[in-house]
């Protein structure tokens, strides 16, 4: 071998390392490394991945016809049986707030929170249940921006989702009402305050199902976790005692409740609305950070 060609292998030797901790090579002198993934291209990843399901798509929709349908279904029974109503019953219609209950009920919202959870479920369940998630985390090995993106698009698309079918829910109600005289507008005390808050319900849960997924990365154990936390302690725990009132104001359901109550009527143990807001929102927080947490150090 020649003193060049020597001095070439020596130059190739220097240039390129080997980890021997990992068993990696690093770079060779001169290459161009591959930039890293900027954090708006896994969002846009992530709404190409959403969008890409046509099951994505049509849950939302079948969501959004059954929750609207309920509502509107119990303002046409009000409607077509509003002669059999007295006198006294009619004038107190809109005073005791009864076309707000109408306007998005409280089964509707049990309903969108069980729908939507599930959905926000799916978007992280499905990838492990696939083996998607290993093909992503190899491309971005930055797993927390992945979920950090995944919770921006769920969060994105369910709040839109959650406003068109609140504000539908409400105007279509109150048209049916109207009929009648006792449809109310959105300046009515306390309209709007419950077509937010109906709004927002829909990416609590979303967030909340997509926390319970990333922990559980089970379909069966995610969905039941769904219905237990926001179905069944909302009924198990009532207000008519302290601790069980204070356990069922943490709830998402609780929080709703108190923002969307009508009337009048006294409660035994009664608490703020700007609690329940904040209630929502500590929700919507902790549910995102437990997500994007929950890949740091877990393998897939």
């Amino acid at each position: 071998m020649t003193d060049t060609a020597a001095a070439r292998n020596n130059a190739a030797v220097t240039d390129t390392a080997t980890d021997t901790a990992t068993g990696t090579v690093t770079a060779v002198r001169g290459q161009v490394a591959e930039p890293r993934a900027r954090f708006r291209d896994l969002v846009a990843a992530e709404w190409t991945k959403w969008w890409s399901l046509r099951s994505s798509g049509w849950a939302l929709v079948a969501t959004a016809l059954t929750v609207v349908g309920f509502n509107v279904g119990m303002a046409y029974d009000t409607y077509r049986y509003w002669s059999e109503r007295d006198a006294r019953a009619r004038a107190d219609f809109v005073r005791d707030g009864i076309p707000l209950s109408i306007a998005f009920s409280t089964n509707a919202a049990m309903l969108l929170m069980l729908a939507l959870s599930a959905i926000g479920a799916t978007v992280i369940v499905g990838e492990y249940r696939t083996g998607t998630i290993r093909t992503t985390f190899a491309a971005v090995p930055a797993r927390r921006s992945v979920m950090a993106a995944k919770v921006c698009v769920v969060a994105a698309v369910t709040t839109v989702f959650g406003a068109v079918v609140s504000v539908a829910s409400f105007g279509l109600t109150q048209a049916v009402l109207s009929g009648r005289g006792a449809g109310v507008a959105i300046g009515h005390p306390g309209a709007l305050r419950l077509v937010v808050a109906s709004a927002l319900l829909a990416p609590v849960a979303a967030l909340v199902g997509l926390a319970l997924g990333a922990v559980l990365r089970h379909s069966a154990a995610t969905m039941t976790a769904n219905v237990v936390v926001l179905l069944l302690l909302p009924l198990i725990f009532g207000a008519d005692r302290h601790w069980a009132a204070v356990v069922d104001h943490a709830l998402p359901a609780g929080a709703w409740n108190r923002l969307t109550a009508v009337g009048h009527q006294p409660v035994a143990h009664p608490w703020t609305v700007g609690g329940a807001w904040t209630v929502l929102a500590v929700w919507a927080v902790v549910a995102a950070a437990v997500a994007v947490a929950s890949v740091r150090r877990r393998d897939q």
